[in-house]
């Protein structure tokens, strides 16, 4: 009940967020339930079928020989635990000291979304300067190909290149490569893993291409959420200065987030401004020559960019029919000179007329987030760099910008929701887990002695992931969810075989070291049981590795901290609680039983 009621709130979250976190919930709730029904049901009749009643205890043998060395560790034990149940207040400083330093260690910890995953497949998007040709673009992308084929053999497969669009929009001077590496199984070591793959290719390529800017990536850990990983930003016009002072604080920006250490592949997801010809029209004049403007602009219309006529059949397949000005007459800015508009009585008057041409600069789109103007901002975090950190320094930059604000999506956006609603999951969780206590022990005082071993395993959970170099991502929060739960577990088995030992008339204190005697075997034994399950995913490699170890970690350091300090705390926990609940009913005047 216990293990299932820390999960039960997961199933309740909504967003992106709540979709994984349901995941864990139901799945694992399922189980709890499934071994719920095998221990009362099968497991009675399987033990008394194979279990035989022995006069003699084991002796020879490896059974004897662990039986003898674990009934000397377990009296060693006792001594211990003796010792620090007479000295109460001493070790609760103690604890006191070690709860102070698991709150400082996690606050501590950078924060995260989801851990980056290698997913067999890398991206690289080149963008040139504005006005470059298509001819220059692939240029470009041959180097690329040249890069992944022959630089990075021993990790390509294959690679595909595109020119003339990519992520940040459509322009002659756009381009994008997709590569597919080879099965995880032929890149063993660290180096040729993805990030790292994309981290040389970005360095290689951006330091042969002066003239083009060059940016790795790696698809996101979840399809949907994002274009690639690392974070999406959004630079927005909060105080209506316009266009190209939006485009000034945007340059700004991506120019300080290029000098700070934290972030790397900084980028503006967008087509920058590129030359456009501007045709102005004299409407006097076109009126003098009996030209109405919709003839001018169907005119300029079909010219250029053609249009639909009709179908009609060809070989039993029905076509299309577009007209539109040929090749030769539409490729240079001064064939405007040889194009005629007919006016309402007839004529045929040339734009030359009426019209005049002119270079301009300007954005090819315009683009809102939240109803305002705004510039979407890409990049990633360093290595060794959370995404977490990553995100507040671009924010902190940000702030520089006068007269914008900024808002964050995919990802970035789902990385900020889950970090608001962890607080609200830890504490939901905990609430239903006192409460399940409460009706267990038909005691409000005794729970509390169950609930304070959840610090000790949150502390064994943080000291493994900052080892390890993780973050406070979602799998790291459903492994501390699993370590509530574990660590309240053991708890319980010593607390109840310790009330039972004080219901038949038992002290406090022997009560309280019988519980702890009695079932350290069984605490040990499990607790090594579910580690060893936990090992092959902390030690994880190859597809969706990050995300298992990530959990794996988490988990297993926080089990084995709630384990070797549980077993000598919780004790210390029921005889302080019991005590404390004593004196406050001897002095309300109510019955002690509680």
């Amino acid at each position: 009940m216990v293990v299932s009621a820390v999960f039960l709130p997961m199933a309740f979250f909504g967003g992106s967020v709540g979709v994984i976190y349901r995941q864990f919930s139901v799945t694992i709730i399922a189980s709890m339930v499934l071994s719920v029904v095998v221990a009362i049901v099968l497991i009675p009749a399987l033990c008394a079928r194979f279990l035989r009643a022995s006069d003699a205890p084991r002796t020879r043998g490896f059974l004897g020989a662990f039986n003898r060395r674990f009934d000397a560790a377990q009296g060693r034990y006792a001594g211990l635990l003796g010792r620090m149940l007479r000295k109460p207040l001493r070790f609760a400083a103690v604890y006191a000291a070690i709860a102070a330093g698991m709150g400082a260690l996690y606050l501590s910890l950078p924060g995260g979304f989801l851990p980056e995953e290698d997913q067999g497949s890398v991206m690289v998007q080149l963008t040139l300067p504005a006005g470059s040709t298509i001819s220059r673009t692939d240029a470009v992308n041959r180097l690329v190909e040249k890069h992944f084929l022959e630089t990075e053999k021993d990790t390509t497969d294959t690679i595909f290149t595109i020119s003339g669009w990519s992520y940040g929009g459509s322009g002659q001077n756009m381009g994008m490569a997709f590569v597919s590496l080879k099965d995880w199984s032929e890149r063993g070591h660290a180096g040729q893993r993805a990030q790292a793959i994309v981290e040389r290719a970005g360095t290689v390529l951006g330091r042969q291409q002066r003239d083009a800017e060059v940016y790795g990536m790696v698809p996101p850990p979840i399809e949907g959420l994002g274009q690639s990983n690392g974070f999406e930003f959004w630079l927005q016009d909060t105080s209506g200065m316009g266009a190209q002072k939006l485009v000034q604080a945007r340059e700004s920006l991506l120019r300080d987030a290029g000098k700070d250490a934290r972030l790397q592949s900084v980028r503006a997801n967008s087509v920058a401004g590129t030359p456009q010809l501007q045709i102005d029209i004299d409407q006097l004049k076109a009126s003098a020559l009996r030209l109405s403007l919709d003839d001018v602009n169907t005119t300029l219309g079909v010219a250029w960019g053609g249009s639909y006529v009709n179908d009609f059949i060809d070989r039993g397949r029905v076509k299309r029919v577009y007209v539109q000005a040929d090749t030769p007459y539409r490729s240079d800015p001064d064939d405007i000179r040889q194009w005629f508009v007919r006016g309402s009585t007839g004529a045929m008057t040339p734009f030359s007329a009426f019209a005049t041409t002119r270079w301009s600069q300007g954005a090819p789109q315009l683009e809102r987030y939240n109803g305002l103007p705004a510039v979407q901002i890409q990049g990633a975090a360093s290595h060794g760099t959370s995404s977490g950190t990553a995100m507040a320094a671009v924010e902190a930059i940000a702030k520089k910008q006068r007269g914008t604000g900024h808002a964050w999506s995919g990802l970035s956006y789902q990385e900020r929701l889950s970090g608001g609603q962890a607080p609200l999951l830890f504490a939901l969780s905990i609430l239903v887990v006192f409460l399940c206590l409460a009706a267990l022990y038909e005691s409000w005082s005794v729970p509390f002695s169950v609930m304070l071993v959840i610090p000790l395993g949150v502390l064994g959970a943080v000291i493994a992931t900052s080892l390890r170099g993780l973050s406070n991502d979602i799998y790291f929060q459903v492994g501390l969810l699993a370590t509530i739960g574990l660590s309240a577990k053991n708890a319980i088995l010593i607390i109840e075989f310790a009330e039972a030992a004080l219901r038949r008339g038992m002290p406090l204190l022997d009560a309280v070291a019988e519980g702890a005697r009695l079932r350290l075997r069984p605490i040990l034994m499990t607790s090594l049981a579910f580690l060893a399950g936990v090992v092959p995913l902390a030690l994880a490699t190859g597809a969706g590795s990050a995300s298992q170890v990530a959990i794996g970690t988490g988990v297993f350091g926080g089990v084995l901290a709630a384990t070797a300090l549980g077993i000598f705390f919780v004790p210390l926990f029921y005889l302080l609680v019991k005590r404390l609940a004593a004196r406050f009913y001897k002095r309300s005047g109510v019955a002690a039983a509680s």
